[in-house]
């Protein structure tokens, strides 16, 4: 946890301790309130225990009064009787304050736990959540980089496909060209052939009717 705190920014860091913090003291805050309560109700239970022993000391007053009127036995059974019972209400008073100062304990121990509880659980989530943040960063740039790589090998593919093209392309123009040339060497050759045939008809036209002319 420490190792991934160290990577996160420092800014954010003390964000998040701050957020926790406050979270923290607000748990306090409640722990106080409650312990609060629980001594306003130990002090009411107190003066109702106070209560009763001065009503039980008033009772004892008016014991003794009645007491000094009766013989030895019953004074001393009287004076045992009030004895244990004052006896007992402290050992309940006694009691009564170790069973709510052991209550405070054990609920200021739970109340630490919890926290501490939530202030890991909250620290774990943030440091799982930056850490999803740059895995996800990371995986943008990952494949962003294999796009990249894909569309150059693609546009290599089609500069090659392209050239091959443009040089079957070249290749049949240079061919239809030799073609043209051969065509119009062909042409050339046939005007040549009609001129001469064409000048041989007339060289004998011209001796057949020169012969015609010296019979006549």
């Amino acid at each position: 946890l420490a190792n991934c705190t160290t990577v996160l920014p420092l800014t954010f860091q003390t964000n998040v301790l701050t957020e926790l913090r406050k979270w923290k003291l607000s748990l306090i805050e409640h722990h106080k309130l409650q312990m609060r309560q629980e001594k306003e109700k130990h002090a009411a239970h107190v003066r109702q225990l106070s209560n009763e022993m001065e009503n039980l000391k008033e009772l004892l007053r008016t014991y003794e009064v009645s007491i000094g009127r009766k013989d030895e036995v019953v004074i001393t059974n009287l004076t045992q009787a009030l004895e244990r019972q004052k006896e007992r209400l402290e050992l309940m008073r006694n009691f009564t304050l170790w069973r709510i100062q052991h209550v405070q304990a054990k609920q200021e121990e739970y109340a630490n736990r919890v926290a501490d509880r939530q202030f890991r659980t909250a620290l774990m989530k943030k440091v799982w959540a930056a850490w999803r943040a740059l895995s996800e960063e990371k995986w943008k740039e990952k494949v962003a980089k294999a796009c990249q790589l894909r569309a150059e090998d693609v546009c290599v593919q089609l500069t090659n496909d392209y050239e091959a093209k443009i040089a079957e392309l070249t290749a049949t123009l240079e061919q239809t060209k030799a073609e043209i040339l051969r065509l119009h060497s062909e042409r050339e050759h046939y005007e040549d052939t009609m001129k001469k045939a064409f000048m041989r008809g007339v060289c004998a036209l011209n001796l057949e009717a020169m012969t015609m002319f010296q019979g006549k």
